[in-house]
């Protein structure tokens, strides 16, 4: 057993896959929380009295929190190390958890998953940048394919796992059930990792910049997220992308003046291939995150199908996602990221022009060929695209490429869902935002009118998707050769 005090170089060369393990769980964790809330709120909002509103509340706090704190504290886990980041994560993920499933009212739930999502934040900042300090560059997109896959699984089972937690323990389940889970993490994690590590030497915390990080974050997100409710052209959506704006130029500012900024900027104006990896991550997530809950729309709404039928339909893309993710990552260790990557996003725009053509009575094999190719696409582009990211900065600042990442995958998600949600429903009037997010109750609960518009809406949105991941492809096909950074010097965490 090594030294409590210190895991030599060797050490963690030969335990790589172990940290490996143990990391792909706090990858799984996060996502998998993000999803299974989904199906319990149906039965949080009799027991808490909550209203519509609190109800996306209790999700978007949660999101809201991992988008505003992954660079900070991705930023503070490269200064002071991420195995202590990490544990820290998990300790806080646990705390929110326990106090999620012990709240009695909104506010207490809302503030939980506010804590909740300040461990999954430390969790995704430091789970792929301990992956990345410690596997060679020639087998480092194969481990980060299996990261990856872990991110999928969570997203996967978050559902059918919900579901059935709910029905049969009760909806405070779907969050005491991350307590065990979090304590064989800590366990493991105690027994495995090194008591102190290489840590970077801080140079001081930039509050200014995180603060017109953060601000900049919640005034984008925010109305993004409540948009539909509110309006786009009401007051408060107004107010606050324009206080958005405000905060960016702030914020660009503060960090080309900082001496420690919390996001060197030279990561997007020198180094090419991080700038426009991420950009592509960006425009991957925008053209397709949307996909899964317009077409469970389309597949009930317009098709009448059933929950269970849909679920089974839907799942297709993102099984695939997860079976073929340490494939594409194992590829891109010999072939490199450029080809894959951008032939995985023109995947996807092949895939969601052919959503964008199906006809109101599609038959189940087109709509599952269709998905298929938007999750073969997914599957070639994210591990060998995170690779390429992870692998394009310093040892020093891995923890904040990967929260970099992240963001990119949040705000992308955000403006997925608001710019093809809007396009999905732009011509169903005032019942569009009622039918988008609440899901509809079948053809018959609706004119037949407004299914055919919502089928119209549909497609328009799916092509549309499909542009941007093609602009998407472009991008990636102008990224800079591959600069090994991650891999000076003996591996450390």
């Amino acid at each position: 057993m090594p030294s409590l005090t210190r895991i030599s170089a060797a050490d963690l060369t030969r335990r790589r896959w172990e940290l490996l393990a143990l990391t792909s769980v706090g990858a799984f964790m996060a996502p998998f929380d993000g999803t299974v809330v989904s199906v319990a709120l149906s039965k949080m909002m009799p027991a808490l009295h909550l209203s519509f509103t609190a109800a996306l509340w209790v999700q978007a706090a949660y999101l809201l929190t991992v988008a505003v704190l992954l660079i900070p504290l991705g930023r503070l886990a490269d200064q002071h190390g991420r195995v202590h980041f990490y544990l820290l994560g998990t300790v806080i993920f646990a705390v929110g958890s326990l106090l999620a499933g012990l709240s009695v009212s909104d506010l207490m739930l809302i503030g939980s998953r506010v804590i909740q999502g300040a461990g999954a934040a430390l969790l995704t900042a430091t789970s792929a940048a301990i992956v990345t300090s410690v596997f060679p560059p020639r087998e480092r997109g194969r481990a980060l394919g299996i990261n990856v896959t872990a991110v999928y699984v969570g997203l996967c089972l978050g559902a059918p796992v919900g579901g059935f937690l709910v029905d049969a323990l009760g909806w405070r389940s779907v969050f005491y059930v991350n307590l065990p889970i979090a304590a064989a993490v800590l366990a493991w994690g105690w027994l495995l990792l090194p008591r102190s590590e290489n840590a970077s030497e801080a140079r001081g915390t930039d509050f200014a910049g995180a603060a017109l990080l953060g601000s900049f974050l919640i005034c984008l997100l925010v109305p993004l997220t409540f948009a539909p409710q509110w309006g786009w052209a009401s007051a408060h959506t107004i107010a606050l992308l324009v206080l958005a704006a405000v905060s960016l130029a702030g914020f660009v500012v503060v960090e080309h003046r900082g001496s420690s900024p919390v996001l060197d900027l030279d990561l997007l104006v020198r180094n090419r291939l991080f700038a426009t990896a991420n950009l592509a991550a960006l425009l991957n997530y925008m053209a397709m995150y949307a996909v899964t809950v317009l077409t469970a729309i389309f597949l009930t709404l317009v098709q009448g199908r059933s929950a269970s039928a849909t679920g089974l339909i839907i799942l297709s893309q993102p099984l695939l996602m997860a079976v073929l993710s340490p494939v594409s990552g194992h590829f891109s260790d010999r072939i490199g990221s450029r080809v894959l990557s951008s032939g995985g996003m023109a995947l996807v725009a092949a895939g969601m022009g052919l959503l964008g053509t199906l006809p109101e009575d599609a038959s189940t094999m087109r709509v599952t060929v269709s998905l298929v190719v938007v999750g073969l696409g997914m599957a070639a582009f994210s591990a060998p695209n995170t690779s390429a990211i992870m692998g394009s900065v310093r040892r020093d600042q891995l923890s904040v490429a990967s929260a970099f990442l992240g963001t990119m995958r949040s705000t992308g998600m955000a403006l997925s869902v608001a710019l093809l949600g809007g396009i999905a429903a732009s011509s169903l009037g005032a019942v569009g935002g009622r039918l988008l997010f609440t899901h509809g109750n079948g053809a018959g609960a609706v004119a037949s009118a407004a299914v055919r518009d919502y089928a119209h809406g549909y497609q328009l949105a799916m092509l549309a998707g499909a542009g941007l991941a093609l602009v998407g492809a472009l991008v990636s096909l102008t990224r800079g050769g591959v600069v090994e950074q991650a891999a000076e010097g003996p591996p450390s965490i």
